[in-house]
């Protein structure tokens, strides 16, 4: 059995038995892209995020801090995807991904675009990176409330940041999280900053 087939076994058996209903993709996106994964409110979202990856086979990449690559948790994060990167560097995190996604055949990054779950609003990282790297974005969630996980809509970013953001809104609008009383709002921490930046 191939690692794909073996993890998609491993992902059916957990849909069948962990309470949660998994909803696909309608029209499946195969070519490289950004998927978020919100509301991030719970450390159960990326249990939720692999059985969702590993259903549709994807390879997929996730950013997370170094500090949980240390030790022999290193190796298990790197086979499950993750890149470590240094928080304190967050400018050269943005380059360092867009690069790597422009040289790296069907990437497929997932961001949590919530961080670490502070309330602060969400991080515009997954705005540069797939701006920048000229990837469309999925929308990946997680709702408590109907005991549903999947994939939505792909979108295509204009670069109007304040207009994408409306159309991100709208789609979580009705999405609540694991843990509804730590939802965040899906508006960047620098929405009104951002815009104006891509508007020069």
């Amino acid at each position: 059995m191939t690692q794909g087939a073996f993890r998609a076994a491993v992902a059916r058996a957990f849909w069948r038995t962990s309470g949660w209903r998994l909803q696909r993709e309608v029209a499946p996106v195969t070519g490289p892209r950004v998927l978020l994964g919100a509301p991030h409110t719970s450390n159960f979202d990326f249990v939720l995020m692999l059985g969702i990856a590993w259903d549709a086979r994807m390879r997929i990449h996730w950013l997370g801090k170094r500090e949980l690559f240390r030790g022999i948790a290193g190796p298990i994060m790197r086979g499950l995807g993750g890149i470590p990167v240094d928080r304190a560097n967050a400018s050269g995190i943005v380059d360092a991904v867009v690069e790597r996604a422009r040289t790296t055949e069907r990437f497929l990054l997932v961001v949590t675009p919530e961080g670490t779950r502070s309330g602060r609003g969400w991080r515009s990282g997954f705005y540069r990176i797939a701006r920048g790297a000229g990837l469309p974005v999925t929308l990946g969630f997680a709702d408590g409330s109907t005991r549903t996980a999947g994939l939505g809509p792909t979108i295509e970013l204009t670069g109007d940041v304040v207009a994408d953001m409306d159309r991100i809104r709208a789609f979580y609008a009705d999405k609540s999280g694991v843990r509804p009383e730590l939802r965040t709002e899906p508006r960047l921490s620098d929405e009104p900053g951002l815009a104006r930046q891509l508007a020069e």
